[in-house]
């Protein structure tokens, strides 16, 4: 076990409280192994009815993973980036099969990795503190953790959106888009614990009274934006429809996306446009990690995170530059699967 995460039995509830405040609480291989052995222990445990899954302190609930790791393992022989990625996504795919009940209170920064843990939870609550985003294009990642089977089933195109751009969505806006069940203020949080916790039956009634009307989502004024941009087979080509629109949403948009990694946006949108015809969790969870394991050791994550997160100039160099120069046959290597022995499979 690791003190970065609190894992303990109170009242009739499971609880895993995420406890790495100044890190916003970002996963490491040490949590989602805590948290994936206290999942099968409780999983025949009659004492927890139910698990809660939260974070102790902090302005977050969960910021992604450990990337600085995962860059400087994928500068060397990538060695732990994959021991990292194997078993955050057994913990996702435990989530995601898991028999009880699970409730993620999606309280502040809710990201990545941050997403993999409270996407498959039966309950997930939204706040007004909310900030949802698979933003990982912009550092030469792609959505990971599920995204690939999250984002393809939203409505329309926004799954493109979303993976492309990362744009950081509200609570309201994830209760309007099916991301959070619920959308609490956050200042009833410790009531919906406690009730929950004494009584797990009963949650939810105990959601639906504390639950507040959401505002109305900002995102719902771009639907018809989104699905007639973002909706061509290829990045080149959701760029072009951009360039092409008068308006100044596009614009932005478009703006943004010549800021994010070319190799990124391909990776994601393939990853999207895939997911849709999988056929079970797992078998997402089984090409992502393949992507992933080839991704960690690319040269544009390592510069995305060096121009981001460690040297903060915000001026990444990708390579290749453009989506022009990002072949098919260079996403097609880094989509094949893996040999037997290295492929992901279940806990």
């Amino acid at each position: 076990m690791t003190d970065d995460v609190l894992c303990f039995i109170e009242g009739r509830a499971g609880r895993i409280r995420l406890n790495r405040p100044k890190a916003i609480h970002a996963l490491n291989t040490g949590m989602c192994a805590a948290m994936l052995d206290v999942l099968t222990a409780w999983h025949n445990d009659p004492a927890v009815e139910i698990v809660l899954i939260d974070h102790a302190e902090g302005r977050g609930f969960c910021a992604g993973g450990d990337i600085r790791m995962i860059a400087e393992s994928g500068a060397g022989d990538g060695s732990q980036a994959r021991d990292f990625f194997r078993v955050e996504y057994q913990l996702n795919h435990a989530l995601f099969t898991y028999e009880k009940p699970v409730v993620a209170f999606m309280d502040g920064i809710t990201m990545g990795g941050g997403v993999g843990i409270s996407q498959p939870a039966k309950y997930r609550v939204a706040t007004e503190n909310t900030k949802f985003a698979m933003p990982e294009t912009g550092i030469g990642l792609f959505p990971d953790v599920g995204g690939g089977w999250y984002l393809s089933r939203l409505p329309g195109k926004m799954g493109e959106y979303l993976a492309l751009t990362g744009h950081r969505l509200d609570g309201a806006e994830c209760v309007a888009l099916g991301l959070a069940s619920h959308y609490l203020p956050a200042d009833q949080l410790d009531d919906a614990k406690a009730h929950i916790i004494a009584d797990p039956a009963s949650i939810d009634a105990t959601l639906a009274d504390l639950s507040t009307p959401a505002p109305e989502p900002r995102i719902a004024a771009h639907r018809e934006e989104i699905d007639r941009l973002f909706a061509a087979d290829t990045a080149e080509g959701v760029v072009a429809a951009l360039a092409a629109d008068p308006g100044e949403w596009a614009a932005a948009q478009l703006a943004t996306l010549r800021s994010k990694s070319p190799q990124s946006m391909k990776v994601s949108l393939r990853l999207v446009r895939e997911g849709r015809a999988k056929a079970s969790f797992a078998e997402e969870m089984r090409q992502e990690f393949a992507i992933g394991s080839r991704v960690a050791q690319s040269h544009d994550f390592i510069e995305g995170v060096r121009a981001l997160i460690v040297d903060k100039d915000n001026a990444p160099q990708w390579k290749p530059a453009t989506l022009e120069g990002v072949t098919e046959a260079s996403v097609d290597a880094i989509f094949a699967p893996l040999p037997e022995g290295e492929a992901w499979t279940p806990a």
